[in-house]
């Protein structure tokens, strides 16, 4: 058995949207002429909530395409030190943008201090960049950001004169954990099931409004080949459309993958939840073996710190697992991701396999 639990990105079409896919009408998306990709740009601009959406190859152009839209030659952005879009996407933003990130560290929460926030907007002064921006990242790590701070943490940033953008990669995973907890802080308790807890395209827009624009990615645990939006307003897409051009984003008969995406829209929403279930079914079993401290999960990402003897027998784990037809990624911490290409006997496998490791 193969069970690939190193990200939720490894997911393959499944036969539904392939037929999609071979149905999809097609046009040349830089006309702006893709009919399926119209479809796909005004499906999720209204299911979030904004004028409009811009179909992207990947989430980290959506991601640069939005910064440099927000901001210009001289200006920054506030964001988390270990956010996806400062850390992980080669500093596109600066590279090609001269726009500078101003990083904060995270709470152990995954939030970012609304102290440090408010301290890290520059005064209007020639010797400081322009503070423009503030981007937050949810699910974080596979954290939700609890809605009370999504809130404020945006609140603030408009107050302080600064535009709001969310790294939804995750987006729809955050919503299902929203709903799940059926409360705002899931810190401090609350009924399991509230009044929005079954509807989580309406958590999803909820989060979403918070923001000038959001992007979403379809290639994670939505389960298609490719693809992401970036929503917000028509004047901010017309300059993020700009960009997207000098990116090299400007597809053709780009609707193949956008049809691939409004399906799993339509049909790989409301399953997320199963991969959550999965993720803590896979925290249950792990914490009963010696030398792993788990961290409980709030979504998809099952997080494991190897302790003691077990640290030091770190090296040879990840190729004992692939021997045995289980991937995941890490050293010391180990990061596993449920998604639709894994079920409960691909979770049983790979604790099976783990226990075999640690009981040598």
């Amino acid at each position: 058995m193969q069970v690939d639990l190193r990200s939720d990105t490894v997911t393959r079409p499944t036969p539904g949207m392939r037929e999609a896919m071979m149905a999809a009408p097609l046009g040349d998306d830089v006309y702006a002429d893709d009919p399926s990709v119209n479809a796909l740009q005004d499906k999720i601009a209204d299911l979030l909530g904004f004028e409009g959406a811009l179909f992207m190859p990947t989430g980290t152009q959506s991601n640069l395409c939005a910064i440099l839209a927000h901001c210009q030659r001289g200006d920054e952005y506030i964001v988390g030190q270990m956010a996806h879009c400062y850390r992980w996407e080669g500093g596109g933003a600066a590279v090609f943008g001269s726009v500078q990130p101003q990083p904060l560290s995270h709470q152990i929460d995954g939030t970012l201090s609304l102290e440090e926030i408010e301290a890290a907007v520059k005064p209007d002064d020639a010797h400081y960049a322009r503070t423009r921006l503030l981007a937050l990242e949810n699910t974080f790590g596979g954290k939700l950001l609890p809605m009370d701070y999504v809130r404020q943490a945006t609140a603030l940033a408009r107050d302080k004169g600064l535009t709001r953008h969310l790294d939804g990669a995750r987006l729809f995973n955050a919503a299902v954990a929203q709903a799940e907890t059926g409360c705002d802080n899931p810190g401090a308790g609350g009924p399991p099931q509230g009044e929005r807890g079954g509807n989580i395209l309406a958590e999803a827009r909820r989060i979403a409004q918070c923001f000038d624009s959001v992007s979403v990615c379809f290639s994670k645990g939505l389960g298609a080949p490719a693809g992401s939006a970036l929503c917000g307003s028509r004047e901010l897409l017309s300059r993020a459309h700009r960009i997207r051009k000098m990116a090299g984003g400007g597809m053709r008969q780009a609707g193949l993958l956008a049809a691939a995406a409004s399906y799993a829209l339509d049909h790989h929403v409301v399953r997320l939840a199963q991969d959550h279930a999965l993720a803590r079914r896979l925290a249950e079993g792990l914490t009963g073996i010696d030398g792993l401290v788990v961290e409980p999960p709030q979504s998809n990402m099952v997080f494991v710190e190897l302790v003691g003897p077990a640290r030091a027998r770190a090296a040879g784990l990840l190729p004992f697992l692939a021997a045995r037809g289980v991937l995941t990624s890490g050293l010391y911490r180990l990061r596993f991701v449920t998604h639709l290409d894994v079920d409960a006997a691909g979770i049983e496998h790979a604790l099976s396999a783990m226990r075999d490791f640690f009981a040598v």
